[in-house]
């Protein structure tokens, strides 16, 4: 994790740039997201951004909830200060590894965008779901817009390469198979959809469903019921 840390460091005044060119329809993902959450926009909703990055996430959510009240995570000090000059101060930043992170409050809206892949096992990543789950407020919902695995390694071929196709029209072929294909293979450790839409299923979640997908990007998540 201190290499992602590093790079993340390093990237952070030109993520918003990378992220469009390495990630398939970007702003239709979020878009996705957005229209997931179901919560009056003139309530108030404690939201959690999980691996904030820039806060894109958050900004597009304060758009459409401009009551929301967020508290935004990430491991990047430099990644903090951009979402910062997003979000101004009517928002609570921490400085934190989400891996080990412990909620200090409930939460009506979990979020996360392209972190959670960084859980390093099947193991770490249910657990933390179940973490999740028990920040959720009643009726509270986690939705996650994050890179994953096919069912098969057969099906997970055409992904890869439906993936530099898209990145091929941005970047080099040079620069997608020495820099961000071996930065993928060292640095991520995506799941199985179907195994995470099963592992939500477990722990509690209701409405679990795929709002969005192409190929080895997705978004997912449910909601907690309001008897839990």
């Amino acid at each position: 994790m201190e290499k992602v840390k590093e790079h993340f460091e390093d990237e952070a005044h030109k993520f918003d740039q990378i992220i469009r060119q390495l990630t398939p329809y970007y702003d239709e993902m979020l878009d996705a997201l957005i229209l997931a959450l179901s919560f009056s926009v003139s309530g108030a909703t404690q939201v959690i951004d999980l691996g904030c990055g820039t806060g894109t996430v958050a900004r597009r959510i304060k758009e459409t909830f401009p009551n929301a009240s967020f508290t935004c995570v990430d491991i990047a000090e430099n990644m903090l200060a951009m979402a910062k000059r997003k979000l101004g101060t009517n928002a609570r930043y921490q400085l934190a590894d989400f891996r080990s992170y412990e909620f200090d409050g409930t939460y009506d809206l979990v979020v996360s965008s392209l972190a959670l892949h960084h859980l390093e096992t099947d193991k770490e990543k249910k657990i933390f779901y179940g973490k999740i789950f028990n920040s959720l407020a009643p009726g509270g919902a986690f939705f996650n817009a994050d890179v994953i695995l096919a069912s098969s390694s057969r099906v997970q071929e055409g992904y890869m390469k439906k993936w530099k196709d898209f990145m091929r029209k941005r970047v080099s072929d040079d620069e997608i198979e020495s820099k961000w294909i071996p930065i993928h293979h060292e640095e991520d450790r995506p799941a199985r959809l179907t195994a995470q839409l099963s592992w939500l299923c477990d722990i509690g979640f209701t409405e679990v469903d795929v709002v969005w997908k192409y190929y080895n990007f997705a978004v997912y998540g449910g909601r907690k019921g309001l008897g839990k």
